[in-house]
């Protein structure tokens, strides 16, 4: 959902380069498709898998790895909204002044609704309910950061080891590793220990991230 191309502020995607990205975009832009409405279909994404955690967490053997495999799916979804809803502002020429706070406000949205879910559906850890809110806290902390930055006039770093795309991709794979559940000796290892890496990098990009706004006011670039 990084619309604003101004000084080094859109986040840096290799995928926004490729031949079908560019096509799809293209086809949107011709649509009667706003990228607003791109960002929340974005929330809508999220809010289906945080309700396939929820009900993963209430069930056993395959049923419940097929919930967490449609988890996977909508956490994809989601960062394609958040892909294309930039691509279509900025590529399609159909930003608006209010384009911002649809930029920013659904990921938030949709990172808390993924992670808290996440916590509550494993009843099998009791640490699993705050962590999931700490890494929803943590992850609106890292993009407060960024945007603090921006305020000040760094441009905007969007360094890991835990932004967005990684959060993501760690919750993902989660999903599919707890295919493997019935070979564990815990079900839902894996998805608690994302958590915890989850939570664990987020701690680590603020700090980077912060060092690195110290850093670039200290040399007067800001």
């Amino acid at each position: 959902m990084e619309r604003n191309d101004v000084q080094g502020q859109r986040r840096p995607l290799k995928v926004r380069q490729k031949q079908w990205t560019g096509r799809f975009a293209r086809w949107l832009a011709q649509r009667e498709i706003t990228p607003n409405q791109i960002s929340l279909a974005s929330v809508l994404f999220a809010l289906l898998g945080a309700g396939a955690f929820l009900v993963s967490g209430l069930l056993d053997g395959g049923w419940r790895w097929l919930f967490l495999l449609l988890a996977a799916a909508m956490i994809q979804g989601r960062l394609l909204c958040n892909l294309f809803d930039g691509m279509v502002a900025v590529e399609g020429g159909k930003s608006t002044p209010a384009g911002e706070l649809f930029n920013d406000v659904p990921d938030r949205v949709s990172d808390a609704l993924l992670l808290v879910a996440l916590g509550y559906s494993l009843p099998g850890f009791d640490s699993a309910p705050w962590l999931g809110w700490l890494g929803a806290l943590l992850a609106v902390l890292t993009a407060y950061v960024r945007v603090l930055g921006s305020s000040l006039g760094v441009p905007a770093d969007f360094r890991g080891p835990m932004a967005k795309q990684h959060r993501m991709a760690v919750l993902t794979v989660a999903c599919v590793l707890s295919v493997l559940d019935v070979t564990w000796a815990v079900p839902g290892m894996a998805m608690w220990l994302a958590l915890v890496l989850i939570a664990v990098g987020s701690v680590a990009t603020c700090a980077r991230r912060l060092m690195g706004i110290h850093d670039a006011l200290s040399r007067g670039e800001g």
